[in-house]
């Protein structure tokens, strides 16, 4: 059996290209980061925690998913924001400018683990006030790391992307089909 262990809707439409079937389990976990563990890290930290929080749950033969996302600009990591009022400061700042996304996934499967970060640079086009506030008015913003979604509305605020697009929306489907042959 494959488990996914996260509630995001994207991921479980995304994993879908590599599983016909699997069930989804959210790890609720304490997202807390150990000090020592470096800022880019965060997410593929996280994914490991997420995995081993359910794989302790059912048996080596199952294989195991978890997965985290994070937005990166000026040494800071940009999770969903809490209210309209953040998502625009984090629009504000990505407005006009390059920022990473990084997607930590890991795998666990019969006694092994694999996990890995993936990397994909994103510039947005400058934007107004009126671009983010007509933008916050759609909601899309608020479950999704960095305040906006590559996947639908928030694509209107890219200008170009280096990297893998899947990873932006959350998971990385072709590194993670390579990871899984590894296992």
């Amino acid at each position: 059996m494959v488990i996914l262990a996260s509630a995001s809707p994207r991921r479980q439409e995304l994993l879908k290209i590599l599983f016909d079937d699997f069930t989804i389990e959210p790890a609720d976990i304490d997202e807390t980061v150990r000090k020592s563990i470096e800022i880019e890290q965060y997410p593929e930290y996280l994914a490991v925690k997420k995995a081993r929080h359910i794989a302790e749950k059912h048996t080596p033969d199952d294989m195991v998913i978890g997965c985290d996302t994070g937005v990166f600009i000026d040494n800071l990591m940009l999770g969903k924001p809490s209210d309209e009022n953040q998502a625009k400061e984090m629009l504000t700042l990505l407005s006009g400018r390059t920022h990473k996304v990084i997607t930590g996934c890991c795998i666990m499967h019969n006694g092994r683990t694999v996990s890995f970060s993936k990397v994909t640079e994103v510039e947005f086009y400058r934007l107004t006030d009126e671009d983010i506030e007509e933008y916050i008015k759609t909601g899309e913003p608020m479950d999704k790391a960095g305040a906006y979604g590559i996947q639908s509305k928030g694509a209107l605020l890219v200008k170009k992307i280096n990297g893998d697009y899947f990873n932006v929306v959350g998971l990385p489907v072709a590194e993670m089909k390579q990871r899984i042959k590894l296992l």
